[in-house]
């Protein structure tokens, strides 16, 4: 076992112009860096500019991602949903990396209507778990997140927000620590 932060990617699932992705993810990242285990890094796939179609030959951007995700022991994704399902974004990111999901575990932070988006966790997880991803069943969520933060990004529950947070970054770190020792002793896929 290492006494090294577990590095925790937060992956911001949205590129829609005007989204409400970046206000949830700031506020996550904040509880994050504040819970003490985890080196941050945030991914914004609204900076990354992966190419829609996946070809042969990874471009450009796709290598310049696969080592900030690589690095990754941990992974939050933050997950609107769109038409009940998930972003065709965070479908691309997820397309075009395989070795970068596996034994690693992936958190949800989501957020949306009524739902909470919910449902885009569903099928976001089921995609992930066929990658050897392991998908946390704790999830911070959400409902009419338009009205569940403050002028200054702050969700207006803070408490019972950031209870669930902790249970969250609580299991993250379990499962991180947990799959970060297996693939040292012994790699995934190998």
């Amino acid at each position: 076992m290492t006494n090294t932060p577990l590095r925790l990617a937060v992956v911001i699932g949205s590129i829609r112009e005007g989204r409400f992705g970046p206000t949830v993810a700031q506020w996550i990242t904040e509880e994050a860096r504040s819970f003490g285990q985890f080196d941050v890094d945030v991914v914004d796939l609204a900076d990354a500019g992966l190419p829609m179609r996946i070809t042969d030959t990874a471009p450009p951007e796709v290598e310049a991602l696969r080592p900030r995700l690589a690095a990754a022991d941990a992974f939050i994704m933050v997950v609107p949903e769109y038409n009940r399902g998930y972003p065709a974004s965070l479908k691309t990111l997820i397309d075009w990396y395989i070795e970068e999901w596996q034994a690693k575990p992936v958190g949800f932070v989501s957020y949306g209507g009524r739902g909470g988006a919910l449902r885009s966790v569903d099928h976001v997880s089921a995609v992930l778990s066929d990658l050897h991803a392991v998908p946390l069943r704790d999830t911070v969520s959400f409902h009419d997140a338009w009205d569940k933060f403050d002028a200054s990004g702050r969700p207006v529950d803070r408490e019972g927000a950031e209870a669930a947070a902790k249970i969250l970054l609580d299991r993250l770190l379990w499962w991180g620590s947990a799959l970060r020792s297996a693939r040292l002793e012994h790699p995934y896929n190998r």
